[in-house]
């Protein structure tokens, strides 16, 4: 199933702490725009003008590999609810 809606996030703040690295991100908007819409940053922001996310990655494999700046694309797709066990 594809996403349904894709959020475009910059990360503000990186911290490092012992085995986990916490990001605090931010929709991505400008306070203004080329006047033909070409920023594709304006497609995004037109309809989904603010948001915040902050997450604590423990994963060895992705610690320190996301740092202040760098934008994302945060991708919204429903999850199924497992199947429950037949008892």
């Amino acid at each position: 199933m594809s996403a349904f809606m894709r959020a475009k996030m910059q990360v503000n703040k990186v911290e490092r702490f012992p085995g986990a690295d916490r990001i605090t991100c931010n929709a991505v908007a400008a306070k203004s725009y080329p006047a033909d819409g070409s920023d594709e940053d304006n497609t995004y922001a037109k309809f989904s003008p603010s948001g915040e996310l902050s997450l604590t990655i423990a994963n060895p494999t992705l610690l320190g590999m996301i740092e202040p700046g760098q934008k994302f694309y945060l991708d919204f797709t429903p999850a199924p609810e497992p199947e429950k066990p037949v008892t």
